[in-house]
């Protein structure tokens, strides 16, 4: 099995990347908003996935002039968002489950469904 390794990239590099001071990621990262990996020499590494946080920090604050604060309330929301949007995915999937497995079992609902189907596609038909 091959192992996938990750990118990492020093704090010279990321700064030359996005033509920032190195102490500007200093202060993100003192601020909460970026949290690089540290080897054991305390060197700090990003990710790719660092890299991507930073491009929609470096957007909101060059592009849209928001404050740190601001960026950090952004940042938390867009979490929670994404969070939610697991959620939900699950949810859709149980009901779908659930309704499968229901409509399997009894035949009542099978007629239902089926005419409600053929109603639809009536008037589908008629338009």
């Amino acid at each position: 099995m091959k192992r996938e390794r990750t990118r990492l990239y020093t704090i010279g590099v990321v700064a030359s990347m996005f033509n920032i001071h190195p102490q500007t990621l200093r202060l993100y990262e003192r601020e909460g908003l970026i949290k690089p990996t540290r080897s054991k020499g305390r060197t700090r590494y990003y990710t790719e996935e660092d890299i991507q946080r930073l491009e929609i920090i470096l957007t909101l604050s060059r592009d849209l002039g928001v404050n740190l604060a601001g960026i950090d309330i952004i940042l938390r929301m867009k979490e929670q968002i994404e969070e939610l949007e697991v959620q939900v995915q699950k949810l859709i999937e149980f009901i779908q489950r659930e309704v499968s497995e229901v409509y399997q079992r009894d035949e009542g609902i099978k007629s239902i469904v089926l005419a409600e189907r053929k109603d639809i596609l009536k008037s589908i038909r008629k338009r």
